[in-house]
């Protein structure tokens, strides 16, 4: 009978614990969205918790800013060549889109911004810091990446207010 009682309460302990358990936060800080296959914690290519008032626009689907921030839109043509909706077709945010144009003309990647999209956003996807490391191997994929996601940042923060 003791043995019952002990085995019911463990469940329920257990049951209850679970939500906050998956409330904890994650290595690197991103939203689970930078944290796909092939993804590098710690490099992921989202915004971390540094993130400001503009993690809601940061984090939104390209389409989405894109109609609402022309702003945005002529940043990415500038950093791309390409028309803004055509250069982040592919990404889950537009933040990434912009960080990767950074590293893309940062690092001068071979092949340009259209070589590094096609690495984070295609087929056998990988992070942005991975992308880094393929493209310039002598560079510091996870210093690149934060610059490039800090300047992203800095574009949203200039482009919405």
């Amino acid at each position: 009978m003791k043995r019952l009682i002990l085995a019911i309460v463990t469940t329920l302990a257990l049951a209850f614990a679970a939500p906050a358990f998956a409330q904890r936060s994650h290595p690197g800080g991103g939203p689970p969205a930078g944290h796909g296959p092939g993804s590098d914690p710690g490099m992921s290519s989202s915004h971390g918790a540094g993130s400001t008032a503009n993690s809601s626009m940061s984090h939104g689907t390209p389409s989405d800013v894109l109609s609402h921030n022309t702003a945005i839109a002529g940043k990415i043509k500038t950093l791309t060549g390409e028309d803004a909706t055509t250069a982040c077709g592919g990404f889950k945010n537009i933040g990434q889109c912009v960080a990767a144009a950074h590293v893309a003309k940062n690092l001068s990647i071979p092949g340009g911004f259209d070589a590094l999209k096609a690495k984070v956003t295609g087929t056998g996807a990988v992070s942005l810091g991975k992308a880094i490391k393929g493209f310039a191997p002598d560079a510091d994929a996870k210093a690149e990446t934060k610059k490039a996601n800090q300047q992203a940042d800095d574009d949203l923060k200039e482009t919405t207010s």
